[in-house]
């Protein structure tokens, strides 16, 4: 029907500091009231976000989840950071908020906001999409060390949940099982990158070491050139 719309409505802990947060962000507040119960609008291009207090909300456990659906995302993407970086000194790639990180070609990213809602902005292609579509699913015949890596980048980019993808990752490369190089160069880049998230400098300066060890032929390592630098290009990030 034309004319009709559908838009989320969030919890916040703190109308006043939510609002804050979605200024530095770039979002207007287009409406605002604080009684009978606290309730505000957000507005960027032309989406908006709804949020209304509630007493007793845990950030860490808050489930609220909404998608945002657009022509292109990495954009956006790049704008949040750099705001990010400007309102809190540094980019949050873990914790309550966070932004999710994106490599060359992902077509969604995750904001986290202040009271632990998952804003997922979406690229319009990928939107009647399942969540794994942007990974190649792996085979019964890959190493145990690629179906780890596919499992951690689902648990990476789409749940966002770094420790538990870093988990999945050091007990495939624990078992030291025979796998091809490339298998393994994958496995030591992607659990790389996420000590660097995690802030885990010594492991990720081992894991870089480990890396190079790798038999890798040239052609291997330029087909790979991203992902082995993941972990140096969100250091450079970080800062």
């Amino acid at each position: 029907m034309s004319g009709t719309s559908t838009i989320p409505l969030l919890p916040c802990v703190s109308l006043d500091e939510t609002l804050d947060f979605y200024r530095a962000l770039g979002f207007e507040v287009t409406y605002r009231q604080t009684a009978p119960n606290p309730y505000a609008v957000v507005r960027r291009q032309d989406f908006e976000l709804h949020f209304y207090g509630l007493k007793g909300l845990e950030p860490a456990s808050s489930h609220s989840t909404c998608l945002v659906v657009m022509p292109e995302v990495e954009p956006l993407h790049t704008t949040f950071a750099e705001a990010l970086r400007r309102a809190l000194g540094k980019l949050p790639v873990s914790g309550i908020p966070r932004l999710t990180r994106m490599k060359p070609g992902q077509g969604r990213f995750t904001l986290v906001d202040l009271n632990g809602n998952s804003v997922i902005f979406v690229r319009r292609e990928k939107a009647g999409a399942s969540r794994g579509e942007e990974y190649p699913p792996w085979k019964e015949s890959d190493s145990r060390l690629a179906k780890a890596v596919a499992a951690a980048a689902r648990l990476r980019d789409f749940k966002t949940d770094d420790a538990a993808a870093a988990k999945v990752l050091d007990v495939a490369l624990a078992r030291n099982e025979p796998a091809p190089p490339l298998d393994r160069a994958r496995a030591l880049a992607a659990r790389a990158e996420l000590a660097v998230a995690l802030g885990d400098k010594a492991r990720a300066s081992a894991l870089r070491a480990e890396l190079q060890q790798v038999p890798l032929s040239a052609e291997e390592r330029q087909r790979l050139q991203s992902e082995l630098g993941a972990a140096d290009d969100l250091e450079r990030a970080l800062r």
